[in-house]
Parts: structure tokens; C-alpha cells; sequence
């Protein structure tokens, strides 16, 4: 694992891109900041964050996707090894806000952000984005984010943080052969607001209800409907209201 650090940059994301498309880097080579101008969250969302107070990180994933159908299953090995080290550090109530969202009781501590491109021989490359809320704890204008040390009431050493991510979403994609069932079924049962009725909303901004099922092999969300049909939704279709 290559370690990048910067002190301010736009964005990490870019910065790793643009990084990869000028020289050949090795798997895992991973970007952080201190500071980003222009972090991205899902459909173009901006990702504030205090300076030096937050873990922002970029990870170049290669070799792992096949297939633009199995992009999915970067998101949960992602995800799920977030959770997996926040619960070593007994953070309360973690759950995954469908895709990708890091909740702890209901509020937003983490979010990631994952884009693939496919070269031209056919293999994908993936630059997967991630910022974790750490030691902020102004979130003005900003009722449902939060943070480890505004729900633990204590500081967080954000290397330490970082290299234990690393290592579990390194562990997670090279064992992901052998475990992919496990982290599928591991992921459902996390995910925030599964088998409550809640109120969506959707393209036509038209409110309806429904409970969460699960999520399909490409990643949609799977919604049990009042007449009992199980739809499915991409994130451009539906928004939950809670």
C-alpha cells in the first residue's frame, strides 16, 4: 500500500484519477487530506469538511471487478469494513444508509463515494472515496451529519483510524471469493430502516410508503410496496424521508 499525503487539495478523488491516467499505480495506492475544497458526495452532493479534522481518503482499487454488473460488491466489502472497524471502536447504532452512507443512530458519520472506469482492454479501475467525520464538531445547517467524537464525547487518533479502514477494506476485496455470501447477508442486515415502513419520495416527487427488503445483485433497492410488490429503485429514483 502506497500512502499519499496532502495537506489541501480539491479533491482526492480527482487527484487519484488524474494520477492514475499519467503513470501505472499499485493496487491500494490510497490518496489522504487535511483539507478539500470540492469533496463529492453521491449525484453531485458536496462534502464539507472542517480541516484537519476528518479522515478524507481516496483508494485506487484494481484487479477485483470483472464485470460493470459486480460494481456493487465494491460498495459493500467498502462499507461493511468501515462498520466493522467503527464497532471495534464501540461506536453505537452503525447502520448503512442505502448505498452507502455510514450512520451512527441517525445520523450521517461517513460517506462513500466510488467511480469506475473501464480501460480499453476491459478491466475496471475504481477510485472509491471516502470521508468519515472524526473530530468535527460544528455541523452547522446541517441537522443529520455528526461525528465519533460528538457521539462518544472523546477524541479519535485518525491514523490509527485510518491504517485499521485500510486494512479491513483490503482484507474484505482480497477475500471476497470466499466470503462474498457472508458480506452480501451481513450488509442487509446493516442497512438503516430495513423491514420498518418509512415514507419515499419519488422522481415525481410523489410520497409513498413502503419497507425496505434488501438490495438486488446490481445494487438497487429492493421496496416491498403497500400492494405487496417488491420494486426496485436506483438512487436517482427514490429518496427516504426520515
Amino acid at each position: 500500500m502506497k500512502v499519499i499525503k496532502l495537506d489541501a487539495i480539491d479533491s482526492t478523488n480527482e487527484f487519484l484519477k488524474g494520477l492514475s491516467n499519467k503513470q501505472e499505480l499499485e493496487n491500494f495506492t490510497v490518496v489522504t487530506a487535511e483539507s478539500q475544497t470540492k469533496g463529492k458526495g453521491q449525484m453531485g452532493a458536496v462534502w464539507i469538511s472542517e480541516p484537519g479534522k476528518n479522515l478524507i481518503m481516496s483508494i485506487l482499487v484494481k484487479n477485483f471487478l470483472s464485470d460493470i454488473c459486480e460494481i456493487y460488491n465494491l460498495n459493500i466489502a467498502v462499507s461493511l469494513a468501515v462498520i466493522n472497524v467503527l464497532e471495534t471502536y464501540k461506536i453505537p447504532d452503525l447502520s448503512i444508509k442505502w448505498p452507502n452512507d455510514i450512520l451512527s443512530y441517525n445520523k450521517k458519520i461517513g460517506g462513500i463515494l466510488i467511480e469506475n472506469s473501464i480501460k480499453s482492454d476491459g478491466t475496471i479501475i475504481s477510485i472509491v472515496g471516502l470521508g468519515l467525520n472524526v473530530n468535527q464538531t460544528n455541523f452547522e445547517n446541517l441537522p443529520k451529519a455528526s461525528s465519533l467524537v460528538v457521539i462518544c464525547k472523546k477524541q479519535f487518533d485518525k491514523e490509527e483510524l485510518f491504517f485499521s479502514i485500510m486494512a479491513k477494506i483490503e482484507s474484505n476485496i482480497n477475500l471476497w471469493e470466499q466470503q462474498s455470501d457472508f458480506l452480501w447477508s451481513d450488509y442487509t442486515k446493516k442497512l438503516f430502516k430495513k423491514g420498518i415502513p418509512i415514507p419515499f419520495l419519488d422522481q415525481n416527487n410523489q410520497n409513498f410508503m413502503g419497507i425496505i427488503q434488501g438490495v438486488s445483485s446490481v445494487g438497487k433497492l429492493q421496496v416491498l410496496l403497500e400492494d405487496d410488490r417488491i420494486s426496485e429503485f436506483d438512487i436517482k429514483e427514490i429518496k427516504m424521508l426520515y
